[in-house]
């Protein structure tokens, strides 16, 4: 299963890709708009006592999961609600959504098992993860507010 598709049944049935893009899209950004990257987002896990967690995603090993509430105490309430209002969801949702969403995008973003240099996810690389050239191209036309015939 694409991570595309992993995102879109965690939204369920009601849920549009551009719903799915958009929740992924704003998880790259919330990481790469961090201080420091990946780099600065590990160091918070690391700070709330969730550094074994991000570091299984960013590892070649299997991910561990992480709790809805783990992570709205590492993120904080008004991170999650500027992640749900970018990605066009509920903050009573974002939570869940993204304790989903997060450890693949990580894991994706970091196929060595090493930090980028800078801590800047690849977006390309990421999102070739949706599912090779249909998932991108169907990520690319609901970005780019095109649909597919």
């Amino acid at each position: 299963m694409s991570l595309l598709d992993t995102v879109s049944s965690l939204l369920g049935n009601n849920s549009s890709p551009e719903g799915s893009q958009n929740l992924i899209q704003a998880a790259l950004e919330f990481v790469n708009n961090q201080p420091g990257g990946l780099s600065g987002l590990v160091q918070q896990f690391n700070d709330k006592g969730a550094g074994d967690i991000v570091n299984s995603w960013i590892s070649n090993g299997a991910n561990q999961a992480i709790s809805p509430e783990t992570l709205q105490n590492v993120l904080g309430s008004d991170a999650l609600s500027g992640i749900a209002q970018k990605a066009g969801v509920s903050p009573d949702q974002v939570s869940g959504l993204l304790a989903q969403v997060l450890p693949h995008v990580v894991n994706h973003a970091t196929p060595d098992g090493e930090v980028p240099a800078g801590g800047q996810l690849d977006v390309s690389s990421v999102l070739g993860a949706l599912g090779g050239a249909g998932g991108l191209a169907s990520l690319a036309g609901g970005l780019f507010g095109k649909k597919d015939a």
